[in-house]
């Protein structure tokens, strides 16, 4: 009988690491070899791993891409792009989980992993409000525009009519700058104010507003901007 690829083994191999150990002693590219795994048969995927690693840089980077971008990679056909999308998604919606079985949240910090669950990577700018109960704890969240952010795009009295929709007495505002600088803009501080006075006319408190740049966040309650 002919030999079994080589590539059998290895995924045997990483398999077995990964349930011995978990991903913690994993490189970036081991992860995304085990991840491969899972949507890629009879094929060898450490070369994949390594070409997405390759274009994109990070694994973080090969999670965030779109599937048009990751099928550009040999190997990597449309069952896998979605399967990689799939993957952050359950990874933000986790992160969420975590943050709603908190009994209150009463700092930036305590929204921040999910802020950057949410919103780290994305290359289009994306606005998301997350309503608090009277307790402070998360009622949910909602995307309220993506694209260009401004005062045109996005409309105080959008977001406030989302937030009765909700039913949610507070909020918090985030959003993310695909740049990488999470420094306000003139325009997002205004946009911001704005956002208080509509709110306050129906008893809507707004904690806080969150930008998210790469590897940073910026507060503007913390930062005295609002």
């Amino acid at each position: 009988m002919p030999n079994n690829p080589s590539y059998i083994g290895h995924r045997e191999r990483i398999r077995e690491k990964f349930a011995a150990a978990g991903l913690d002693s994993f490189l970036d590219h081991e992860a995304l070899e085990l991840l491969l795994t899972y949507a890629v048969p009879r094929k060898d995927t450490k070369p994949i791993a390594w070409a997405l690693l390759k274009k994109f840089g990070s694994l973080a980077a090969v999670l965030d891409a779109a599937p048009d971008q990751l099928s550009q990679i040999d190997g990597v056909g449309p069952g896998t792009a979605q399967f990689l999308k799939l993957i952050r998604a359950v990874f933000k919606k986790y992160s969420l989980s975590e943050v709603k079985e908190r009994v209150t949240i009463r700092t930036p910090q305590q929204v921040l992993e999910y802020c950057n669950a949410s919103l780290c990577g994305k290359q289009e700018e994306c606005l998301e409000v997350i309503y608090l109960s009277v307790r402070n704890t998360v009622m949910g969240t909602e995307t309220i525009a993506s694209g260009l952010i401004d005062r045109v795009a996005v409309s105080p009295r959008k977001i406030v009519e989302c937030a009765l929709a909700a039913k949610a007495p507070a909020i918090i505002l985030v959003h993310n700058h695909p740049s990488g600088d999470s420094t306000p803009s003139q325009e997002d501080i205004e946009l911001t104010r704005e956002v208080l006075r509509a709110a306050e006319l129906f008893g809507i408190s707004v904690h806080d507003h969150i930008i998210i740049g790469k590897g940073a966040h910026y507060s503007l309650k913390a930062n005295g901007k609002i």
